[in-house]
């Protein structure tokens, strides 16, 4: 527990990953909603899918038309693309523009990600693809000889550090230095990428956890003219691109191996049969209807499973406090087994109950020093204080009754708090929570 390990990347891939996946079903979620009528009608479906992890992070594909999509989540750590560098290499815009060359400057671009533009050089790029977008829409002439040939070079000679191939594809300045920079012709494919490339910052994993499905499902709702919990809609199509952006999908041929595959005197395969060997990672617009109507029809099979709504003082004093559901079913073990102990007691010995005086007091002087050391405000300390209040018996261990072990008087603890006087929180009217949880857990039978 003490060691730290050389590389702990495994958790941030993990979480970087379902970002991705969360915002390729955006993605998705915007062409089914494009392709529906005013009434909610699915009418141009044709064509229209999303292929996973192929030549970027995901492409969207209208009938002839395809976006290449790289995706890159940075955090709040990571501020902003400061240089042209960082855009190329950290960015993913490097790889963008070599993927864009394969596909024969066919593509639009787009980078998704959380960094911001930074003041200088990066945001003035993003300014000169909105202006030459507008060109190209326009039907006009990019750049004219010299215009933007400071921020062009510089972006070229960025390309350059961070484009695999590119120094191979960009033949060597005729001044015989051996050294690529770009030139005029280069600077004109630069902004002809530029023309093609959008910028789109988006939220961080932390407020798609929670917002995804207002932000990206209600409006397809809306549309459907729907009343289900956004949240079962969104769970069902997130959960398509999860298992496509890994090649999970369902193939015709499930696990069958290939057979007599490619055998003399065949034809090269046609764009069907090779669209056809990566269904594992498309995701058709069909795949998507067919999952919100599905959770429109049964959302309760898409929703997340209800918590157990807890009705003892004991466990609403803990979950208010923050403690976790294994803090709060050990307790409530703990507190049975003092009961046992002392009824037992009781039950054959008249000083029993001086003795569990005596053991009350001295707990509720613990739970008073404890709660003085973790006690913070506007925060959660409760598990802190279940932490520290087994601390403080484990050292006063030799002071307890003989039969009373650190385990049952921290059950007696427990016992003092199921009679509201040990608290894990600032104190609240507990028996209104009691009567409000018992009425939500018979609404729910």
């Amino acid at each position: 527990m003490t060691e730290v390990p050389p590389d702990d990347a495994g958790a941030r891939t993990a979480d970087q990953y379902e970002w991705q996946a969360v915002m390729a079903a955006a993605d998705g979620l915007r062409l089914y909603l494009d392709s529906l009528d005013v009434s909610g009608r699915l009418v141009s479906a044709d064509g229209c899918r999303v292929l996973c992890e192929r030549h970027e992070d995901w492409v969207t594909l209208r009938g002839e038309d395809a976006e290449l999509v790289s995706a890159k989540h940075w955090g709040l750590s990571f501020g902003a693309y400061t240089t042209l560098n960082s855009l190329a290499d950290d960015g993913g815009v490097g790889h963008l523009f070599g993927r864009w060359l394969v596909m024969q400057e066919k593509s639009i671009c787009r980078l998704v990600t959380t960094p911001g533009l930074g003041d200088g050089q990066p945001k003035h790029l993003g300014i000169l693809a909105e202006t030459l977008r507008d060109r190209r829409l326009a039907g006009r002439e990019l750049i004219a000889p010299g215009e933007f040939d400071e921020l062009l070079t510089a972006f070229g000679k960025a390309l350059l550090k961070h484009c695999d191939g590119l120094t191979d594809r960009w033949e060597a300045d005729a001044s015989g230095l051996g050294e690529t920079v770009p030139t005029a012709e280069h600077r004109q494919q630069m902004a002809r990428f530029l023309s093609m490339f959008r910028y789109q910052a988006s939220p961080t994993k932390e407020v798609v956890t929670f917002a995804a499905p207002n932000m990206y499902a209600q409006p397809v709702l809306n549309r459907l003219g729907s009343t289900v919990a956004a949240e079962s809609v969104w769970q069902a199509v997130v959960s398509l691109f999860r298992a496509r952006m890994r090649a999970g999908g369902p193939t015709e041929a499930g696990g069958l191996p290939a057979v007599l595959v490619a055998p003399v005197g065949a034809a090269a395969p046609s764009v069907v049969e090779r669209e056809k060997e990566l269904t594992s990672r498309i995701v058709p617009l069909g795949d998507i209807d067919v999952a919100i109507r599905t959770a429109i029809a049964h959302p309760a099979g898409f929703a997340r499973l209800p918590r157990m709504v807890r009705t003892s003082r004991l466990a609403i004093k803990m979950q208010v406090g923050g403690c976790s559901d294994n803090a709060v079913e050990r307790a409530e073990q703990l507190r049975l087994d003092y009961q046992d102990l002392w009824r037992d007691r009781t039950a054959s010995d008249p000083r029993a109950r001086v003795d569990q005086m005596r053991l009350r007091r001295a707990l509720l002087r613990i739970s008073d020093v404890a709660t003085s050391k973790v006690k913070a405000p506007a925060t959660s300390w409760g598990a802190e204080l279940w932490r520290e209040l087994e601390a403080q018996l484990e050292q006063q261990a030799a002071t307890l009754p003989q039969e009373v072990d650190v385990d049952l008087a921290l059950g007696g603890l427990c016992d003092l708090s199921n009679e509201c006087k040990v608290w894990f929180s600032e104190s609240f009217d507990i028996d209104a929570e009691v009567v409000h949880r018992r009425g939500e857990r018979g609404a729910g039978l």
